[in-house]
């Protein structure tokens, strides 16, 4: 079975890290996001993933060298325009020949949804498409999703106010879908699988969901990505998951709490590092304090970042205080 996994967005909100990195090929606890979603296709009875590219092909050329991730082979579909959700969809299945029943995935959403069971309630109801959704606390925050009693979606309600909905339900990025539903996506210009594809299906009354409450979290925001790593991290399911890598070397004086620490970090003396996210190769001087940040470069000596994303390239000066902040910023990157 294929899967079209779309991984071709800008990756805006975590840059600078995405100047150098594409989003799906930073690492949650230690492990690229797409290799862990490959992975989990892959238990789902994914046999062919095809990578729905646009924004640098070429770092996932090189993660991929071979074509292979464990045993899912691994082609590409590049856009030489973006095409948004259903346009990228419908031109990667095409390039790839995908036929029969196809499962489609966000490259930055991490979940525990089981794809096999989203696969056999399609195949239950009967639909053209099935989507998973998944519970949120403040659904004014969310496209909600209501379906009756059968899974059948009735509507979609984009980001409601109190009293414009009872369902609690967003659609949680995983779709399984027949190949029918290709001619609604002919790939060849922008669309919009949210706001015109589904709504065809809804329409037809062919579009069906389904709930869980797995596991799951958007990791395309600075918040949520240092949140995925350390619940990823703190679920210690794999001995390569351990929040603080073997390769790190972290003082004796440091204090390092609800973090993951990548291979190749120095952590220095009396250095404090709270719900953070330090990659290969940073460096955090003596006496710097970390907190809800993400960190690729040099942190000085004595320096305090709150809530800031350091590049790969960046470089925080020893005593600089900063909260929001990124290195190198907008203009100088």
């Amino acid at each position: 079975m294929h899967a079209i996994v779309l991984v071709g967005g800008f990756g805006t909100r975590l840059r600078p890290l995405t100047y150098a990195i594409p989003k799906p090929l930073l690492p949650v606890a230690h492990v690229p996001m797409i290799r862990r979603l490959v992975n989990r296709l892959a238990d789902g009875g994914v046999t062919d993933v095809v990578l729905a590219l646009g924004f640098k092909p070429e770092p996932f050329f090189a993660e991929f060298p071979d074509n292979m991730c464990g045993n899912v082979r691994i082609t590409y579909a590049v856009e030489e325009t973006p095409l948004d959700t259903a346009g990228a969809i419908g031109f990667a299945a095409r390039s790839a020949g995908v036929s029969g029943t196809f499962v489609v995935a966000n490259g930055d959403v991490m979940t525990d949804l089981n794809v096999a069971d989203l696969i056999s309630f399609h195949a239950r109801s009967g639909a053209k498409a099935t989507i998973s959704l998944t519970p949120v606390d403040d659904p004014s925050q969310f496209g909600i999703v209501e379906t009756d009693e059968l899974g059948k979606v009735l509507r979609f309600v984009e980001k409601p106010q109190p009293g414009e909905t009872t369902s609690r339900f967003a659609s949680a990025g995983t779709y399984v879908m027949e190949e029918s539903t290709l001619a609604l996506m002919p790939g060849t210009e922008k669309l919009s699988i949210e706001r015109v594809t589904f709504p065809q299906l809804v329409a037809e009354g062919s579009l069906y969901a389904m709930a869980t409450d797995d596991y799951w979290i958007d990791a395309g925001r600075p918040d949520t990505y240092v949140q995925a790593n350390c619940d990823v991290a703190a679920k210690l399911r794999h001995p390569e998951d351990a929040a603080i890598h073997a390769r790190a070397v972290i003082s004796e004086s440091a204090v390092v709490s609800d973090s993951v620490v990548s291979a190749g970090v120095h952590v220095g003396d009396r250095a404090s590092v709270t719900h953070s996210v330090l990659l290969g190769g940073s460096v955090v001087g003596d006496g710097a304090v970390i907190e809800d940040s993400i960190v690729m470069g040099h942190v000085g000596n004595d320096a305090r970042l709150s809530r800031c994303i350091v590049g790969p390239t960046g470089v925080v000066q020893a005593g600089q205080v900063v909260s929001d902040g990124r290195f190198p910023n907008e203009e100088s990157a």
